[in-house]
Protein backbone atom coordinates (compact mmCIF):
# COMPACT_ATOMS: atom_id res chain seq x y z
CA UNK A 1 0.00 0.00 0.00
CA UNK A 2 1.36 3.38 -0.99
CA UNK A 3 1.07 6.56 1.05
CA UNK A 4 0.82 10.25 0.31
CA UNK A 5 2.88 12.71 2.34
CA UNK A 6 0.95 15.95 2.89
CA UNK A 7 3.07 17.59 5.58
CA UNK A 8 6.31 16.81 7.43
CA UNK A 9 5.72 13.87 9.70
CA UNK A 10 2.19 13.25 8.45
CA UNK A 11 1.31 10.40 6.12
CA UNK A 12 -2.07 9.99 4.44
CA UNK A 13 -3.27 6.91 2.59
CA UNK A 14 -4.32 7.80 -0.98
CA UNK A 15 -8.08 7.53 -1.39
CA UNK A 16 -8.76 8.05 2.30
CA UNK A 17 -10.85 10.80 3.85
CA UNK A 18 -7.73 12.15 5.59
CA UNK A 19 -5.91 12.52 2.26
CA UNK A 20 -8.84 14.39 0.70
CA UNK A 21 -9.23 16.65 3.73
CA UNK A 22 -5.53 17.53 3.62
CA UNK A 23 -6.24 19.33 0.33
CA UNK A 24 -6.77 22.98 1.37
CA UNK A 25 -9.10 23.82 -1.55
CA UNK A 26 -11.34 20.85 -0.90
CA UNK A 27 -11.28 21.50 2.85
CA UNK A 28 -12.48 25.09 2.38
CA UNK A 29 -15.33 24.07 0.09
CA UNK A 30 -16.27 21.18 2.36
CA UNK A 31 -16.49 23.34 5.49
CA UNK A 32 -18.60 25.96 3.69
CA UNK A 33 -20.99 23.30 2.44
CA UNK A 34 -21.12 21.73 5.91
CA UNK A 35 -22.27 25.00 7.46
CA UNK A 36 -24.88 25.48 4.74
CA UNK A 37 -26.06 21.89 5.10
CA UNK A 38 -26.80 22.45 8.79
CA UNK A 39 -29.19 25.24 7.84
CA UNK A 40 -30.77 23.14 5.11
CA UNK A 41 -31.59 20.32 7.50
CA UNK A 42 -32.87 22.73 10.12
CA UNK A 43 -35.33 24.02 7.54
CA UNK A 44 -36.22 20.57 6.19
CA UNK A 45 -37.10 19.10 9.58
CA UNK A 46 -39.09 22.14 10.71
CA UNK A 47 -40.88 22.41 7.36
CA UNK A 48 -42.18 18.83 7.55
CA UNK A 49 -43.42 19.36 11.10
CA UNK A 50 -44.93 22.78 10.24
CA UNK A 51 -46.85 21.42 7.24
CA UNK A 52 -48.10 18.40 9.20
CA UNK A 53 -49.56 20.67 11.90
CA UNK A 54 -50.86 23.20 9.36
CA UNK A 55 -52.88 20.60 7.42
CA UNK A 56 -53.80 18.24 10.25
CA UNK A 57 -57.26 19.72 10.81
CA UNK A 58 -58.22 19.25 7.16
CA UNK A 59 -57.32 15.56 7.08
CA UNK A 60 -54.62 13.67 5.17
CA UNK A 61 -51.62 15.55 6.63
CA UNK A 62 -49.21 12.85 5.43
CA UNK A 63 -50.29 13.53 1.87
CA UNK A 64 -49.46 17.22 2.27
CA UNK A 65 -46.10 16.39 3.83
CA UNK A 66 -45.43 14.20 0.79
CA UNK A 67 -46.43 17.07 -1.50
CA UNK A 68 -44.06 19.51 0.19
CA UNK A 69 -41.23 17.00 -0.22
CA UNK A 70 -42.27 16.65 -3.85
CA UNK A 71 -41.91 20.43 -4.24
CA UNK A 72 -38.37 20.16 -2.86
CA UNK A 73 -37.29 17.14 -4.92
CA UNK A 74 -39.30 17.26 -8.16
CA UNK A 75 -37.04 19.99 -9.62
CA UNK A 76 -34.18 17.48 -9.49
CA UNK A 77 -36.17 15.24 -11.82
CA UNK A 78 -37.32 18.08 -14.06
CA UNK A 79 -34.14 20.18 -14.23
CA UNK A 80 -31.41 17.63 -13.44
CA UNK A 81 -30.27 17.19 -17.05
CA UNK A 82 -30.32 20.97 -17.55
CA UNK A 83 -28.13 21.30 -14.46
CA UNK A 84 -25.71 18.70 -15.76
CA UNK A 85 -25.53 20.39 -19.17
CA UNK A 86 -24.83 23.78 -17.60
CA UNK A 87 -22.31 22.30 -15.12
CA UNK A 88 -20.21 21.02 -18.03
CA UNK A 89 -20.56 24.28 -19.99
CA UNK A 90 -20.46 27.29 -17.60
CA UNK A 91 -17.73 28.57 -15.30
CA UNK A 92 -18.61 26.59 -12.23
CA UNK A 93 -17.40 29.04 -9.56
CA UNK A 94 -19.70 31.97 -10.46
CA UNK A 95 -22.51 29.56 -11.33
CA UNK A 96 -22.38 27.98 -7.88
CA UNK A 97 -22.45 31.38 -6.17
CA UNK A 98 -25.50 32.49 -8.18
CA UNK A 99 -27.40 29.33 -7.26
CA UNK A 100 -26.57 29.65 -3.56
CA UNK A 101 -27.85 33.23 -3.58
CA UNK A 102 -31.09 32.16 -5.30
CA UNK A 103 -31.80 29.53 -2.67
CA UNK A 104 -31.08 32.00 0.11
CA UNK A 105 -33.49 34.57 -1.31
CA UNK A 106 -36.40 32.15 -1.57
CA UNK A 107 -35.72 30.81 1.92
CA UNK A 108 -36.17 34.39 3.12
CA UNK A 109 -39.45 34.65 1.17
CA UNK A 110 -40.59 31.41 2.82
CA UNK A 111 -39.76 32.87 6.23
CA UNK A 112 -41.71 36.05 5.44
CA UNK A 113 -44.82 34.07 4.43
CA UNK A 114 -44.74 31.99 7.62
CA UNK A 115 -44.05 35.03 9.82
CA UNK A 116 -46.68 37.43 8.48
CA UNK A 117 -49.57 35.09 7.63
CA UNK A 118 -51.78 33.97 10.51
CA UNK A 119 -52.50 30.75 8.62
CA UNK A 120 -50.08 30.44 5.67
CA UNK A 121 -51.43 29.21 2.36
CA UNK A 122 -50.05 25.76 1.65
CA UNK A 123 -49.57 26.44 -2.05
CA UNK A 124 -47.57 29.59 -1.34
CA UNK A 125 -45.25 27.44 0.79
CA UNK A 126 -45.21 24.87 -2.00
CA UNK A 127 -44.07 27.51 -4.52
CA UNK A 128 -41.24 28.82 -2.34
CA UNK A 129 -39.99 25.32 -1.58
CA UNK A 130 -40.11 24.48 -5.31
CA UNK A 131 -38.04 27.60 -6.10
CA UNK A 132 -35.40 26.54 -3.57
CA UNK A 133 -35.55 23.05 -5.06
CA UNK A 134 -34.84 24.40 -8.55
CA UNK A 135 -31.71 26.11 -7.26
CA UNK A 136 -30.64 22.90 -5.57
CA UNK A 137 -31.33 20.86 -8.73
CA UNK A 138 -29.10 23.12 -10.82
CA UNK A 139 -26.47 23.36 -8.08
CA UNK A 140 -26.03 19.63 -7.44
CA UNK A 141 -24.38 18.53 -10.71
CA UNK A 142 -21.98 21.49 -10.65
CA UNK A 143 -21.00 20.82 -7.03
CA UNK A 144 -20.51 17.09 -7.58
CA UNK A 145 -18.42 17.71 -10.69
CA UNK A 146 -16.15 20.17 -8.84
CA UNK A 147 -15.08 17.63 -6.19
CA UNK A 148 -13.09 15.33 -8.54
CA UNK A 149 -11.51 18.38 -10.22
CA UNK A 150 -10.22 19.62 -6.87
CA UNK A 151 -8.95 16.39 -5.31
CA UNK A 152 -8.11 14.27 -8.36
CA UNK A 153 -9.05 10.67 -9.11
CA UNK A 154 -6.60 9.24 -6.55
CA UNK A 155 -8.33 10.78 -3.55
CA UNK A 156 -11.84 10.68 -5.01
CA UNK A 157 -13.18 7.87 -2.75
CA UNK A 158 -12.19 9.80 0.37
CA UNK A 159 -13.66 13.04 -0.99
CA UNK A 160 -16.96 11.34 -1.83
CA UNK A 161 -17.05 9.79 1.62
CA UNK A 162 -16.47 13.21 3.20
CA UNK A 163 -19.10 14.80 0.98
CA UNK A 164 -21.67 12.24 2.12
CA UNK A 165 -20.43 12.66 5.70
CA UNK A 166 -20.98 16.40 5.38
CA UNK A 167 -24.56 15.83 4.24
CA UNK A 168 -25.26 13.50 7.12
CA UNK A 169 -23.24 15.38 9.71
CA UNK A 170 -25.44 18.37 8.97
CA UNK A 171 -28.40 15.99 9.24
CA UNK A 172 -27.27 15.37 12.83
CA UNK A 173 -26.52 18.93 13.88
CA UNK A 174 -29.33 20.65 11.98
CA UNK A 175 -32.25 18.66 13.42
CA UNK A 176 -30.73 18.80 16.92
CA UNK A 177 -30.56 22.60 16.76
CA UNK A 178 -34.00 22.81 15.17
CA UNK A 179 -35.51 20.54 17.82
CA UNK A 180 -34.28 22.89 20.54
CA UNK A 181 -34.97 26.20 18.79
CA UNK A 182 -38.24 25.51 16.94
CA UNK A 183 -40.46 25.54 20.05
CA UNK A 184 -38.70 28.72 21.21
CA UNK A 185 -38.36 30.92 18.09
CA UNK A 186 -40.84 29.38 15.66
CA UNK A 187 -40.51 28.28 12.05
CA UNK A 188 -39.81 31.65 10.41
CA UNK A 189 -36.55 32.27 12.30
CA UNK A 190 -35.35 28.77 11.44
CA UNK A 191 -35.91 29.57 7.76
CA UNK A 192 -34.04 32.88 8.13
CA UNK A 193 -31.11 31.06 9.74
CA UNK A 194 -31.02 28.68 6.78
CA UNK A 195 -30.98 31.61 4.33
CA UNK A 196 -27.95 33.07 6.09
CA UNK A 197 -25.99 29.79 5.87
CA UNK A 198 -25.93 29.91 2.06
CA UNK A 199 -23.43 32.75 2.46
CA UNK A 200 -20.87 30.26 3.82
CA UNK A 201 -20.76 28.43 0.49
CA UNK A 202 -20.58 31.70 -1.46
CA UNK A 203 -17.59 32.82 0.61
CA UNK A 204 -15.90 29.41 0.28
CA UNK A 205 -16.34 29.27 -3.51
CA UNK A 206 -15.20 32.89 -3.91
CA UNK A 207 -12.03 32.17 -1.95
CA UNK A 208 -10.79 29.28 -4.12
CA UNK A 209 -9.91 28.85 -7.78
CA UNK A 210 -12.51 26.39 -9.02
CA UNK A 211 -10.99 24.55 -12.01
CA UNK A 212 -12.78 25.09 -15.31
CA UNK A 213 -13.40 22.34 -17.84
CA UNK A 214 -12.18 22.39 -21.46
CA UNK A 215 -14.69 23.91 -23.91
CA UNK A 216 -17.39 21.35 -24.82
CA UNK A 217 -17.47 19.83 -28.30
CA UNK A 218 -20.30 18.55 -30.44
CA UNK A 219 -23.70 20.03 -31.18
CA UNK A 220 -25.88 21.42 -28.39
CA UNK A 221 -28.17 18.40 -28.67
CA UNK A 222 -25.23 15.99 -28.42
CA UNK A 223 -23.86 17.82 -25.38
CA UNK A 224 -27.26 17.90 -23.66
CA UNK A 225 -27.84 14.19 -24.23
CA UNK A 226 -24.21 13.24 -23.65
CA UNK A 227 -24.92 11.79 -20.19
CA UNK A 228 -27.69 9.55 -21.49
CA UNK A 229 -25.53 8.40 -24.39
CA UNK A 230 -22.66 7.65 -22.04
CA UNK A 231 -24.88 5.67 -19.67
CA UNK A 232 -26.39 3.71 -22.54
CA UNK A 233 -22.95 2.69 -23.84
CA UNK A 234 -21.41 1.78 -20.44
CA UNK A 235 -23.23 -1.07 -18.64
CA UNK A 236 -21.77 -0.35 -15.18
CA UNK A 237 -22.80 3.32 -15.31
CA UNK A 238 -26.26 2.42 -16.60
CA UNK A 239 -26.76 -0.21 -13.91
CA UNK A 240 -25.67 2.07 -11.04
CA UNK A 241 -28.07 4.79 -12.21
CA UNK A 242 -30.93 2.33 -12.61
CA UNK A 243 -30.30 0.81 -9.19
CA UNK A 244 -30.35 4.13 -7.32
CA UNK A 245 -33.47 5.28 -9.18
CA UNK A 246 -35.39 2.10 -8.35
CA UNK A 247 -34.25 2.18 -4.72
CA UNK A 248 -35.31 5.80 -4.31
CA UNK A 249 -38.66 5.21 -5.98
CA UNK A 250 -39.85 2.28 -3.87
CA UNK A 251 -37.75 2.20 -0.68
CA UNK A 252 -36.58 5.69 0.30
CA UNK A 253 -39.89 7.59 0.73
CA UNK A 254 -39.64 6.66 4.42
CA UNK A 255 -37.45 9.78 4.75
CA UNK A 256 -40.30 12.06 3.68
CA UNK A 257 -42.70 10.19 5.98
CA UNK A 258 -40.60 10.76 9.10
CA UNK A 259 -43.05 13.32 10.60
CA UNK A 260 -46.02 11.02 9.96
CA UNK A 261 -44.27 8.00 11.46
CA UNK A 262 -43.36 10.03 14.55
CA UNK A 263 -46.87 11.41 15.09
CA UNK A 264 -48.97 8.35 14.26
CA UNK A 265 -46.79 5.32 14.94
CA UNK A 266 -44.52 6.55 17.74
CA UNK A 267 -47.01 9.06 19.24
CA UNK A 268 -44.22 11.65 19.31
CA UNK A 269 -44.96 15.34 18.73
CA UNK A 270 -42.88 16.66 15.86
CA UNK A 271 -42.68 20.08 17.50
CA UNK A 272 -40.49 18.75 20.30
CA UNK A 273 -36.82 18.39 21.13
CA UNK A 274 -37.23 14.60 21.27
CA UNK A 275 -38.25 14.51 17.61
CA UNK A 276 -35.24 16.65 16.72
CA UNK A 277 -32.95 14.26 18.57
CA UNK A 278 -34.57 11.24 16.92
CA UNK A 279 -33.92 12.71 13.47
CA UNK A 280 -30.40 13.64 14.55
CA UNK A 281 -29.80 10.03 15.65
CA UNK A 282 -30.85 8.86 12.19
CA UNK A 283 -28.46 11.40 10.70
CA UNK A 284 -25.66 10.27 13.00
CA UNK A 285 -25.97 6.71 11.73
CA UNK A 286 -26.00 7.98 8.14
CA UNK A 287 -22.94 10.12 8.81
CA UNK A 288 -20.95 7.21 10.24
CA UNK A 289 -22.08 4.95 7.40
CA UNK A 290 -20.77 7.37 4.78
CA UNK A 291 -17.61 8.21 6.75
CA UNK A 292 -16.74 4.53 7.01
CA UNK A 293 -16.41 4.39 3.20
CA UNK A 294 -13.36 6.69 3.41
CA UNK A 295 -11.85 5.39 6.64
CA UNK A 296 -12.39 1.84 7.89
CA UNK A 297 -13.59 0.61 4.49
CA UNK A 298 -11.35 2.68 2.22
CA UNK A 299 -10.04 -0.36 0.35
CA UNK A 300 -13.02 -2.64 0.83
CA UNK A 301 -14.96 -3.79 -2.22
CA UNK A 302 -17.67 -1.14 -2.56
CA UNK A 303 -19.71 -3.41 -4.81
CA UNK A 304 -20.20 -5.96 -2.03
CA UNK A 305 -20.86 -3.20 0.51
CA UNK A 306 -23.63 -1.90 -1.75
CA UNK A 307 -25.30 -5.28 -2.05
CA UNK A 308 -25.22 -6.24 1.63
CA UNK A 309 -25.95 -2.69 2.68
CA UNK A 310 -29.23 -2.84 0.74
CA UNK A 311 -30.17 -6.03 2.55
CA UNK A 312 -29.57 -4.36 5.92
CA UNK A 313 -31.40 -1.23 4.78
CA UNK A 314 -34.45 -3.26 3.81
CA UNK A 315 -34.57 -5.01 7.15
CA UNK A 316 -34.29 -1.75 9.09
CA UNK A 317 -37.05 -0.09 7.04
CA UNK A 318 -39.39 -2.96 7.84
CA UNK A 319 -38.47 -2.76 11.52
CA UNK A 320 -39.08 1.01 11.55
CA UNK A 321 -42.57 0.45 10.22
CA UNK A 322 -43.47 -1.91 13.05
CA UNK A 323 -42.28 0.24 15.93
CA UNK A 324 -44.90 1.49 18.36
CA UNK A 325 -42.93 3.50 20.92
CA UNK A 326 -40.08 5.99 21.09
CA UNK A 327 -37.27 4.30 23.13
CA UNK A 328 -36.49 1.45 20.68
CA UNK A 329 -36.74 3.90 17.78
CA UNK A 330 -33.44 5.55 18.69
CA UNK A 331 -31.12 2.54 18.20
CA UNK A 332 -33.13 1.34 15.20
CA UNK A 333 -33.00 4.62 13.26
CA UNK A 334 -29.27 4.86 14.00
CA UNK A 335 -28.67 1.50 12.28
CA UNK A 336 -31.17 2.45 9.56
CA UNK A 337 -29.12 5.57 8.79
CA UNK A 338 -25.91 3.52 8.85
CA UNK A 339 -27.16 1.16 6.14
CA UNK A 340 -28.91 3.94 4.21
CA UNK A 341 -25.89 6.11 3.47
CA UNK A 342 -23.29 3.38 3.74
CA UNK A 343 -24.86 1.55 0.80
CA UNK A 344 -25.61 4.63 -1.30
CA UNK A 345 -22.15 6.16 -0.72
CA UNK A 346 -20.55 2.87 -1.74
CA UNK A 347 -22.66 2.81 -4.91
CA UNK A 348 -21.75 6.41 -5.75
CA UNK A 349 -18.06 5.60 -5.28
CA UNK A 350 -18.35 2.74 -7.78
CA UNK A 351 -20.06 5.08 -10.24
CA UNK A 352 -17.79 8.13 -9.82
CA UNK A 353 -14.63 6.05 -10.08
CA UNK A 354 -15.78 4.78 -13.48
CA UNK A 355 -16.46 8.20 -15.05
CA UNK A 356 -14.45 10.38 -17.37
CA UNK A 357 -14.18 14.05 -16.43
CA UNK A 358 -15.75 15.48 -19.59
CA UNK A 359 -19.11 13.84 -18.85
CA UNK A 360 -19.05 13.79 -15.05
CA UNK A 361 -21.44 16.73 -14.53
CA UNK A 362 -24.09 15.22 -16.76
CA UNK A 363 -23.82 11.76 -15.23
CA UNK A 364 -24.04 13.19 -11.73
CA UNK A 365 -27.16 15.06 -12.83
CA UNK A 366 -28.66 11.69 -13.77
CA UNK A 367 -27.58 10.35 -10.36
CA UNK A 368 -29.35 13.20 -8.60
CA UNK A 369 -32.44 12.67 -10.73
CA UNK A 370 -32.48 9.04 -9.67
CA UNK A 371 -31.51 9.55 -6.02
CA UNK A 372 -33.67 12.55 -5.17
CA UNK A 373 -35.94 13.15 -8.13
CA UNK A 374 -37.78 9.85 -8.09
CA UNK A 375 -38.72 10.37 -4.44
CA UNK A 376 -40.73 13.35 -5.68
CA UNK A 377 -42.91 10.89 -7.59
CA UNK A 378 -43.39 8.38 -4.81
CA UNK A 379 -43.52 10.66 -1.73
CA UNK A 380 -47.10 11.95 -2.30
CA UNK A 381 -48.30 8.47 -3.27
CA UNK A 382 -46.73 6.82 -0.23
CA UNK A 383 -48.09 9.63 1.93
CA UNK A 384 -51.60 8.91 0.65
CA UNK A 385 -51.12 5.17 1.27
CA UNK A 386 -49.84 5.97 4.75
CA UNK A 387 -53.03 7.93 5.51
CA UNK A 388 -55.27 5.08 4.36
CA UNK A 389 -53.29 1.88 5.04
CA UNK A 390 -50.85 2.88 7.79
CA UNK A 391 -47.11 2.90 8.17
CA UNK A 392 -46.63 -0.84 8.55
CA UNK A 393 -47.84 -1.61 5.04
CA UNK A 394 -45.91 1.23 3.39
CA UNK A 395 -42.58 0.59 5.11
CA UNK A 396 -42.79 -3.19 4.86
CA UNK A 397 -43.30 -2.86 1.12
CA UNK A 398 -40.36 -0.47 0.80
CA UNK A 399 -38.07 -2.65 2.90
CA UNK A 400 -38.82 -5.82 0.96
CA UNK A 401 -38.18 -3.95 -2.29
CA UNK A 402 -34.72 -2.93 -1.04
CA UNK A 403 -33.88 -6.59 -0.34
CA UNK A 404 -35.13 -7.56 -3.80
CA UNK A 405 -32.95 -4.89 -5.40
CA UNK A 406 -29.91 -6.22 -3.53
CA UNK A 407 -30.53 -9.61 -5.09
CA UNK A 408 -31.07 -8.05 -8.53
CA UNK A 409 -27.93 -5.88 -8.44
CA UNK A 410 -25.24 -6.88 -10.94
CA UNK A 411 -22.48 -4.41 -10.12
CA UNK A 412 -20.24 -7.24 -8.87
CA UNK A 413 -20.37 -8.71 -12.39
CA UNK A 414 -20.14 -5.50 -14.42
CA UNK A 415 -16.98 -4.04 -12.82
CA UNK A 416 -13.50 -5.18 -11.90
CA UNK A 417 -12.53 -5.42 -8.22
CA UNK A 418 -11.83 -2.01 -6.73
CA UNK A 419 -8.22 -1.26 -5.94
CA UNK A 420 -6.44 1.92 -4.84
CA UNK A 421 -7.33 3.61 -8.11
CA UNK A 422 -10.98 2.60 -8.11
CA UNK A 423 -12.70 0.43 -10.70
CA UNK A 424 -11.44 0.53 -14.22
CA UNK A 425 -12.64 3.62 -16.03
CA UNK A 426 -14.38 3.25 -19.37
CA UNK A 427 -11.85 3.12 -22.15
CA UNK A 428 -13.43 5.75 -24.36
CA UNK A 429 -16.10 8.39 -24.35
CA UNK A 430 -19.14 8.18 -26.60
CA UNK A 431 -18.95 10.07 -29.89
CA UNK A 432 -20.89 13.04 -28.51
CA UNK A 433 -18.14 13.74 -25.96
CA UNK A 434 -15.04 13.30 -28.11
Amino acid sequence: MTSLEVAPGRIRTPGSAAAALSNPLFRRLWLGAFASGIGTWMQSVVLGSFVYKLTQSGGHPSTYVGLIFMASLAPILLFGMVGGFLADRLRRGPWLMILQAEQGVFSLVLAAIVHWAKRPNFWALFGCVAAVGIGNALNGPAWNSVIPSVVGRRDLPGALSLNATMINGSRVIGPAIAGIMYPIVGASWIFIANAVTYAFVIVAVASVEVPDLPPPVGTRSERFLGGLNYAREHPLVRHCLTLIAMLSLVSLPFVSLFPSIAERSLHLATKSATYGWLYATFGCGAMLGSLAMGTLLTHADKRLITRWGLVGLGGMIVGFGWLGSVPPAFPLVFVLGLFYFGSTTALMTVLQSALEDNVRGRIMALWMMGFGGTVAISAPLFGLLFDYLGGRFVLTFGGLCAVALARWSKITVLSNPIDDKGPSAPRSAPPSDR
